[in-house]
């Protein structure tokens, strides 16, 4: 005679079921590394005493987070309501960069991403912006808006003199065909500064 599993409710048992194995969450990770840039205070991830993380997986976290916060940013409909997501995105994709990057992103009349585009590249101290190139490529785009961003590779955030006369020329340039600037960023190591924060647009 076959016999039956007993349960004995008195006791408070009950069966258990088999707990499912969790995949990493990317996101998590990526949080858990931004802290430890910002605790440690140093100029590059690699550099951080506190990371856990090997650097081919480091590399592919953010790679990943990349990867998802760009078709979170360019999904249809998607607005820039966080500036803290703006801030990381931007982050992640310049912290670590070795020569200066002039980036856009060109945005519709609801903030929402039309594209994020490398514009200008220069070296460790200094790239060329041409304002007509910027304006051509917000024309194309059909944009209402854009944001700016470029890394200071000396690991300094702070905006130079020439920094802010190229935010005020590009302004008065993209103004002249109806496009608004919201903000122009500037990104060293774990450290970002914003124009609009700063009274600077």
């Amino acid at each position: 005679m076959t016999k039956k599993a007993v349960v004995d409710l008195s006791s408070g048992d009950q069966p258990v079921a088999p707990r499912r194995r969790r995949s990493p969450n990317p996101l998590a990770a990526l949080s858990t590394l931004l802290a430890q840039l910002e605790a440690a205070n140093t100029k590059t991830v690699a550099d951080a005493p506190t990371a856990a993380l090997t650097e081919g997986a480091r590399d592919a976290v953010i790679h990943h987070a990349l990867r998802i916060m760009e078709s979170r940013l360019q999904a249809p409909g998607a607005a820039l309501t966080s500036p803290a997501a703006v801030r990381d995105y931007l982050r992640l994709r310049l912290a670590n960069a070795e020569h200066e990057i002039f980036v856009v992103l060109f945005l519709t009349a609801q903030n929402a991403v039309i594209a994020c585009e490398e514009m200008f590249r220069g070296t460790l101290t200094q790239t060329s912006v041409y304002p007509r190139e910027v304006v051509k490529a917000a024309l194309k785009h059909n944009a209402a808006a854009v944001i700016f961003a470029h890394p200071h590779p000396s690991g300094v955030a702070e905006p130079s003199r020439a920094d802010e006369l190229l935010t005020q020329a590009l302004k008065q340039a993209l103004a002249l065909v109806d496009i608004r600037t919201l903000d122009h960023f500037v990104i060293a190591a774990d450290k970002v500064t914003s124009f609009a924060e700063r009274g600077l647009i």
